[in-house]
């Protein structure tokens, strides 16, 4: 389980194509902390930790994750934001979050407000849904929805939030990896299943 305080980014330094998997290896300040088979969010993406070394860590994309999530679509020098677990004795500081992309949303608009930031997100409409003071991840950062519709929804970024993740390289089309609150997606299941 992850909380969305993202702790450090991590650079692409090479990936590497075996058949329909990546092998995706990072440069960060955490790496050489890791473990092998160690799991580890890139940009809200669970991934299991393969190897580590020279301050160096890569990982295994297959096939269904890159189709669902926008780590297809890095290049190498990139950055992606990390996360480790939350150990069994920390705080929670942001909210639950498992590392489990619901979908891709799109960068809409990027507004600054004298100093902060406010981002504008759409997204595909279906059972994935936003609430006005809500919580929703993006690139595995935990932030707070308002302004939500059935298809999107803004966020204020303050500006250490903005310096480091990587909202500061995010403009109007880009892809991001959205993981809805998994309270609200239990609630919308169990309504479904009573016939609400």
């Amino acid at each position: 389980m992850f909380t969305g305080i993202i702790e450090s980014l991590g650079r692409l330094e090479k990936a590497e194509l075996e058949g329909t998997n990546i092998h995706f290896t990072f440069s960060s300040p955490i790496s050489n902390e890791l473990k092998i088979d160690q799991s580890l969010a890139h940009n809200g993406v669970c991934l299991t930790v393969v190897a580590v070394g020279n301050g160096e860590h890569t990982v295994t994309a297959i096939d269904e994750t890159l189709r669902r999530t926008n780590l297809g679509g890095l290049e190498v020098g990139d950055e992606v934001n990390l996360e480790r677990c939350m150990p069994a004795n920390g705080r929670f500081d942001g909210h639950v979050v498992q590392g489990h992309v619901d979908q891709l949303g799109e960068v809409l608009a990027v507004e600054e407000k004298d100093g902060s930031y406010v981002y504008s997100f759409g997204h595909e409409a279906g059972e994935n849904f936003t609430v006005n003071k809500g919580s929703i991840t993006i690139n595995g950062v935990s932030l707070t929805a308002f302004d939500t519709s059935d298809t999107g929804f803004s966020v204020a970024i303050i500006p250490y939030t903005w310096e480091h993740t990587t909202f500061k390289h995010l403009k109007v089309g880009d892809k991001v990896n959205l993981e809805f609150d998994i309270i609200g997606k239990y609630v919308a299941r169990m309504m479904e299943k009573r016939g609400a």
